[in-house]
């Protein structure tokens, strides 16, 4: 008789008599995700994977940059308790982001590679088509909106010159710059030197931006601040989500890590650097300019030589970003469509991802050509997309693959006040922006 045979018979009762077994744990409590690690059988392959840190800028190039300009007017609308709000959406996506790269680990014979295998594991095909509907809408509408806001920084500084030739002309100019490399990424490790440069040049713009809004507040009078003003809660909801949002990169940022069991530290790291910069930025954007500050902040500044550095430091930032999300969403479509040089060899796979990503950029191009409305879409896309992607995706396969009934109460409650906070974010703030956006239209 087998070991698990015999554990159902009570040894202890007389005539061995029979006793019904207790419930068997079902597949996902079989083991632990941290044994999955670096299991040659379960794992990606990691030979090549990067550093830690290599991970870390990643992460902080993904999540700083427009988020980092927006929080002061997210406090104009929302007065000092928005602070608050800040905080707290910080704690629920750190969280989120490790409870994120645990559910890769429990989806069967071999590690999951990105949130939408998660959702399909989780609550089947449905579930990967309406992960996968909220990934595309944040991937695409992430690069969309920073081809916009390149556009408008680029035609700003040449106003006044033979290079002042349109947004649209310059989103388009854009879009060429960053085609050319993103056709050629092969994985997220590729990008290092592109994140290196993100953060550095987002350290610079924060400082600059709040030297020149310090240098600007005499000339601030009568400046109007609010300690509360709750009808302007579900739009900073909103652009708090956009601003922390880089959940759906994740899978592939650890996935080219060579020690992933860094990744807690490693995340928790990078958006706690990001949260740094943000109330550096938040707390004297508002307290200078009050209910008047302005989203990107550096419109705010008075014109100069900082604003200037500021705008041309953003662009910088913002371009280098763009590949990271536009190549998150290229590398799980290929995932699905089969292109890889094992099935395909190199030159039909380079030939297809070439055609592929093309295509992506075309359709970048044309939606930021078309919808130049850069402070109304930041709130469409941190609504609807990044509320939904980064607050309730991930606590409810997190549930649904490791359990319920397993957690402590304090976790069960912590996860249902994320998802009241994904709930609030998704449907008053896409109200809100939209409406947002038919006024812009209307203007």
């Amino acid at each position: 008789m087998s070991e698990k045979a015999a554990s159902f018979v009570d040894t202890k009762s007389s005539g061995g008599s029979f006793v019904p077994p207790a419930p068997r744990p079902t597949k996902r409590f079989a083991y632990d995700w941290r044994d999955k690690l670096l299991d040659p059988n379960f794992d990606v392959d990691r030979s090549n994977g990067g550093r830690s840190y290599t991970a870390y800028y990643n992460i902080v190039c993904c999540v700083c940059g427009t988020g980092m300009l927006s929080l002061s007017s997210v406090l104009a609308g929302g007065g000092w308790g928005a602070l608050a709000l800040l905080i707290i959406c910080w704690w629920m996506t750190m969280y989120c982001s490790v409870i994120l790269i645990q559910t890769l680990y429990y989806g069967g014979e071999k590690r999951m590679l990105s949130v939408n295998q998660v959702a399909t594991t989780a609550f089947g095909k449905w579930g990967g088509y309406t992960s996968f509907f909220f990934n595309a809408w944040i991937l695409l509408g992430t690069a969309i909106l920073y081809f916009v806001l390149c556009g408008s920084n680029l035609n700003d500084l040449c106003a006044g010159t033979a290079g002042e030739i349109g947004h649209v002309a310059w989103s388009i100019i854009f879009v060429v710059i960053v085609g050319i490399p993103f056709v050629f990424m092969k994985t997220m490790d590729n990008l290092s030197w592109t994140s290196l440069l993100g953060v550095a040049v987002t350290l610079v713009t924060t400082f600059i931006c709040v030297i020149e809004a310090g240098l600007d507040r005499p000339n601030q009078v009568d400046v109007v601040r609010e300690n509360v003003v709750w009808e302007g809660w579900p739009g900073a909801i909103a652009v708090i989500s956009f601003s922390l949002g880089g959940n759906v990169v994740y899978p592939n940022c650890e996935a080219a890590m060579k020690r992933p069991q860094r990744w807690p530290i490693v995340c928790i790291s990078g958006l706690s650097t990001c949260a740094l910069l943000y109330f550096m930025i938040a707390i004297p954007g508002y307290f200078i300019y009050g209910e008047t500050a302005q989203n990107p902040i550096y419109n705010s500044i008075p014109p100069g030589v900082g604003r200037i550095m500021a705008i041309v430091m953003v662009t910088i930032n913002v371009t280098v970003s763009v590949p990271i999300y536009a190549g998150s969403f290229a590398l799980d479509c290929e995932n699905i469509m089969g292109i890889t040089v094992e099935k395909m060899g190199k030159k039909k796979e380079f030939m297809y991802r070439a055609l592929w990503r093309t295509a992506i950029m075309v359709f970048c191009a044309v939606i930021a050509c078309t919808v130049p409305h850069f402070s109304p879409l930041m709130h469409l896309f941190g609504a609807f997309g990044y509320s939904t992607t980064i607050f309730i995706i991930p606590v409810l396969c997190y549930w649904k693959l490791t359990g319920f009934r397993n957690k402590p109460i304090y976790e069960i409650a912590w996860g249902c006040l994320i998802l009241l906070m994904g709930i609030v974010g998704l449907i008053f703030g896409t109200w809100d922006s939209v409406v947002k956006l038919i006024a812009a239209y209307n203007a």
